[in-house]
């Protein structure tokens, strides 16, 4: 597979490829994934990522990025994001000393010898404008995390940018991308997202692995970790997600859980879980305190009777 990638070269992208590409990078995809990723490549489309905090949505794009060998180019959005923020801002502490030094002038229109000081050595560029400007062989991969945190009018805004791929500078004029990003946003469902984003989105919902996804997960991720002891200890996150907690665990969690199990015990160490092991680790997978309250000696009883029968997928 080689990186040297243009958008319209994705068009030619297998799904078998994708698979791959995958699979060297460690990264567990069930074939419903595998499927609608391919399909957001080959079309061109905006792919909406949705499921609960921590079932690998953000780490899907950085895996594209790094299977690729491209930018991965994220936006973090919050509540009161602005336009600004995302796309582009000037350097005002640059152009002022430019302009007291006489090495930039205010005129759009500088001479030879003078640089204006609203020209790109003076722009601060952010995400959007990053990926939308971007020149390398393989389009970047734009990650807009968490739309949902950002307000109605910021996503009207992405709405534009998202349709068009580019942006007016009064001073510079209108910039296109030469070949739009692999755009990826994530959502954790905090707010209902609009119609008009969603039409323009190729859409997947990433649920909690089953067991068996699971363990090939933490196999792949704390391969020091003994068969037996990942087996019990997915088990046990499973039997947790059937509990009503506040914040359910995801896979990182668990990734959480397997570490800090690994680094506690002796090395190859194939012990089963005591309640011991459980109650002190258990912050690594629950965080909020009703959560660990709900954690009484008759679940915690229970947790051992599932993980004594957890099997060891083959």
């Amino acid at each position: 597979m080689t990186s040297d990638r243009t958008a319209s070269s994705f068009q030619n992208l297998t799904e078998s490829e994708l698979e791959s590409i995958f699979d060297r990078m460690d990264y567990v995809a069930p074939e419903n994934v595998v499927t609608t990723v391919w399909l957001s490549l080959t079309l061109g489309k905006p792919l909406l990522l949705e499921g609960p905090p921590g079932s690998g949505k953000t780490e899907l794009g950085k895996v594209l990025a790094s299977g690729f060998e491209t930018e991965l180019i994220r936006l973090q959005c919050y509540e009161g994001l602005t336009a600004e923020n995302a796309l582009y801002e000037w350097n005002y502490t640059k152009q002022l000393l430019a302009v007291q030094s006489n090495e930039g002038a205010v005129d759009t229109a500088a001479s030879n010898s003078t640089q204006s000081v609203f020209s790109e050595p003076y722009l601060l560029k952010r995400p959007l404008f990053r990926a939308i400007s971007a020149d390398s062989h393989t389009p970047p991969v734009l990650l807009i995390d968490e739309i949902d945190r950002a307000d109605d009018a910021f996503e009207a805004f992405l709405l534009e940018v998202l349709s068009d791929f580019q942006v007016s500078i009064p001073e510079l004029g209108t910039i296109r991308a030469t070949q739009p990003p692999v755009v990826l946003l994530t959502s954790n469902r905090t707010r209902a997202l609009s119609d008009a984003l969603k039409r323009r989105c190729l859409y997947l919902h990433i649920e909690p692995p089953s067991f068996d996804q699971e363990f090939q997960i933490v196999s792949q991720k704390v391969p020091e970790l003994q068969a037996t002891v990942t087996a019990e200890l997915c088990a046990i996150i499973e039997r947790l997600r059937e509990e009503p907690f506040l914040k359910q665990p995801g896979v990182a969690e668990t990734l959480d859980w397997a570490r800090a199990i690994n680094t506690l015990r002796a090395p190859e160490s194939d012990d089963p879980l005591s309640i011991a092991e459980i109650q002190r680790t258990l912050g690594c997978v629950l965080k909020e305190i009703e959560d660990l309250d709900r954690v009484d000696e008759t679940l915690l009883s229970e947790l051992i009777t599932v993980a004594a029968d957890a099997e060891t997928p083959r």
